[in-house]
């Protein structure tokens, strides 16, 4: 879908007293390749958005409507600010106090530039406040109102993947940290046996030690059983016979 297509779905309504003002926003919207629909006063407006006015007779057929029952489509709203009757400040402020229809953008125009005037239509609901005369340019500036109410909003994603990696990780934490004394552990086990090991080591050189000397205490103790015996010498031998 071309920008055009999407742009000529938009339906706005555009609200000025000024013949010439006007046709003059009528052309500027229909070359910007918008749906436009023209009316001379706030009072009108009020009856194609399905709005009564205050002032009408509440007696009259068309009073027992229903109030916000709204009787075109419109996607965005511009209205001169200086109207007989209703203004176009008076004309936000229905607006945007209806529950069906707060959510249309509201544009206000103006041939005076006062700032007072400026704020209080922003603070109350004004999404633009153009000077007349009305421009090309001012035109562009209406899209992105227009696109951000058709964009539907996002619904919140749920916060169960965040809760779940906040768990997840001090659980790994803890399997690390259990697993870390039975490595100390089993290291402990290991050295204890080696330990062991070399301690039977130790105790076998120990014997082997003990063994030698008592050989060579029993080696010293038999010497001189062998030195102290008497030699016989050939003469006395000789002397016996």
């Amino acid at each position: 879908m071309t920008v055009v297509d999407t742009e000529s779905r938009f339906h706005v309504l555009a609200v000025d007293d000024s013949v010439i003002d006007r046709k003059l926003i009528e052309m500027l919207l229909k070359n910007s390749s918008y749906q436009v629909t023209t009316v001379d006063s706030g009072s009108k407006a009020l009856e194609l958005l399905g709005l009564r006015d205050e002032g009408d007779d509440t007696s009259s057929p068309s009073s027992s409507a229903s109030p916000d029952h709204q009787e075109i489509d419109v996607n965005l709203i511009i209205t001169d600010y200086c109207m007989p009757g209703m203004t176009g400040y008076d004309l936000l402020k229905r607006v945007k106090g209806s529950s069906s229809l707060k959510d249309i953008p509201v544009v206000i125009m103006s041939s005076e530039n006062v700032p007072a005037r400026i704020n209080r239509c922003l603070e109350d609901g004004a999404e633009e406040f153009f000077l007349k005369p009305v421009k090309l340019a001012d035109m562009k500036k209406l899209k992105s109102h227009l696109l951000k109410r058709k964009q539907p909003q996002s619904q919140p994603q749920p916060l169960i993947q965040p809760e779940a990696e906040q768990v997840e990780q001090p659980a790994a934490a803890r399997k690390q940290e259990e697993a870390a004394p039975e490595v100390a552990a089993e290291g402990t086990v290991n050295d204890c046996n080696d330990s062991g090991l070399n301690k039977v080591d130790c105790n076998d050189s120990g014997l082997n030690k003990r063994k030698a000397a008592a050989m060579e205490q029993e080696g010293l103790s038999s010497s001189p059983e062998t030195t102290t015996k008497p030699r016989l010498s050939n003469s006395s031998l000789a002397v016996e016979t």
